[in-house]
């Protein structure tokens, strides 16, 4: 059994995936936007992640935009056979980086086009509606349109399975009514913890939840409390953190980025890591405190 493996694995839809995989956002350049500094690191990055079990790898084309798609294909083209790469769309990117909805119908089918060209791919295995209605957090209202639209993509043959991200429990509810629904992808960490009831419920119906921003995303994940566990367990706060969630729930499917190789092999560790009871409660305790900050 390789390091990754201790992870275990959930299912993705009809898939089965490692529960640790990885998140190619951080091979574009500052602020996701444009290329990245050093190419053949990005490059390397990818192919030690599937050489070391990684299975699923999160994407979209509106990072960098079209940069980490054309790294994935580059890298890891033409793909294993269990390698299932998700992909998202709802968003492009403005003049200057800036983060705008883009989920008319229109928007929606050239974004799976473009997801599929770049890619090289002629099917997507999953996509997620990343909903727009506020571009800092979920906000309510009705994604019928978008998810139709996309469902229509779906029974085309150019979209295997959908998924959810940037969504209230409602929208997650109302999704369902309309398609099959195998993953959300939302902002979930120790800090972060609004999901709690709604990863629960995904959890006893078989869905994935996915979070992003595990660390904390662009400010960083920081408490004593921490940083003093991760020193008795002989490891990093952020290992400790991603530790931390993949005890959290059995549905709870980790997507964590870095550009460095070192990183990544520190990712990977994590699956080794065992929280005691106490160790945890700790934990637990201190996300409370976060919570109530």
């Amino acid at each position: 059994m390789t390091s990754i493996d201790q992870s275990g694995t959930f299912a993705l839809g009809d898939r089965t995936v490692k529960r640790l995989g990885y998140g190619a956002m951080q091979l574009a350049g500052p602020g996701v936007f444009g290329p990245p500094k050093d190419q053949e690191a990005a490059l390397a990055v990818l192919r030690q992640a599937v050489a070391a079990g990684v299975n699923h790898i999160d994407t979209s084309d509106f990072y960098g935009p079209h940069v980490t798609n054309k790294l994935i294909r580059q890298a890891l083209a033409p793909y294993p056979d269990d390698l299932v790469i998700v992909t998202k769309i709802g968003a492009r990117r403005g003049r200057g980086g800036a983060w705008l909805p883009a989920f008319s119908a229109e928007e929606l089918t050239q974004a799976v086009h473009d997801n599929l060209r770049n890619l090289g791919l002629d099917v997507l295995e999953v996509v997620n509606l990343r909903i727009m209605f506020d571009a800092h957090g979920p906000a309510e209202g009705s994604i019928e349109a978008p998810l139709t639209a996309l469902a229509e993509l779906q029974q085309l043959g150019l979209v295997r399975q959908i998924g959810l991200s940037n969504v209230t429990a409602a929208q997650v509810t109302e999704g369902r009514r309309i398609c099959d629904i195998v993953c959300v992808q939302n902002h979930y960490n120790l800090a972060h913890r609004a999901d709690d009831a709604l990863i629960d419920d995904l959890a006893r119906d078989g869905i994935a939840y996915v979070p992003f921003f595990p660390l904390g995303g662009f400010t960083p994940l920081q408490s004593s409390t921490l940083s003093a566990i991760a020193q008795r367990l002989d490891a990093t706060p952020m290992q400790v953190a991603l530790a931390w969630l993949l005890r959290r729930a059995p549905n709870i499917l980790l997507i964590p980025g870095t550009s460095s190789i070192a990183h990544l092999r520190e990712n990977i560790a994590v699956a080794k890591i065992n929280l005691p009871d106490d160790t945890l409660k700790d934990l637990d305790d201190m996300a409370e405190a976060f919570g109530s900050a």
